[in-house]
């Protein structure tokens, strides 16, 4: 049994550092004309229209860049929400508003989110929409993150307590891969989105 979690761990780690290559790969041009696609993705095919609250991220590390989907938020009169590493519960997150003038630094992780507030906060069952990054994605709503459960851990009461909150991965086409090694405690989306395509799991 160790041995078979032992090989499990590692394929998913050469899948983290291939993928990871090939999304850090990409020109900036490329990556902003996906930027400008996947909004339009986005917009004809997730509930993001209709969404009041919607969670977001700052891309990192070659991630597909949600910049134009947290403008197209601001100018529809959205709530825009960034995940911020919990202060206190290590490996969680928490959601904080996200405005233009939201004054931010920089986490241990190289990563931009906004300062957080006793007045700021937004708690999980009040977000209606939660985009995530991801690193590899299958077209069943498997998602393989950076490996830090973050996630995973924030997101399990969605799945335990029955919660709305849409889940959907923002990747680029070339993070698609064949089907993923889950664990238990995966967080499994509601679809994923793509410049290209949108893949719909339920």
């Amino acid at each position: 049994m160790h041995k078979l979690l032992g090989l499990e761990t590692t394929q998913r780690q050469v899948i983290r550092t291939d993928y990871r290559k090939k999304r850090q790969a990409l020109s900036s041009k490329e990556q902003s004309t996906a930027a400008h696609n996947l909004l339009r993705t986005c917009i004809t095919s997730t509930t993001l229209a209709q969404s009041k609250t919607i969670a977001c991220y700052i891309a990192n590390d070659g991630e597909i860049d949600p910049v134009a989907i947290i403008d197209y938020c601001w100018q529809q009169g959205k709530s825009v929400l960034l995940p911020v590493l919990h202060p206190f519960s290590k490996g969680h997150l928490l959601f904080v508003n996200y405005h233009r003038n939201s004054p931010t630094r920089t986490n241990v992780y190289g990563i931009k989110e906004p300062i957080v507030s006793t007045t700021n906060l937004c708690i999980l069952a009040n977000i209606e929409l939660i985009l995530t990054p991801l690193v590899a994605f299958d077209a069943v709503g498997n998602r393989l993150g950076m490996g830090g459960g973050f996630y995973d851990r924030t997101l399990a009461p969605i799945r335990r307590d029955s919660l709305q909150t849409q889940l959907i991965g923002l990747a680029h086409n070339c993070q698609q891969t064949d089907m993923l090694l889950t664990d238990s405690w995966d967080i499994p989306l509601h679809a994923i989105a793509t410049p290209d395509q949108f893949f719909s799991v339920d």
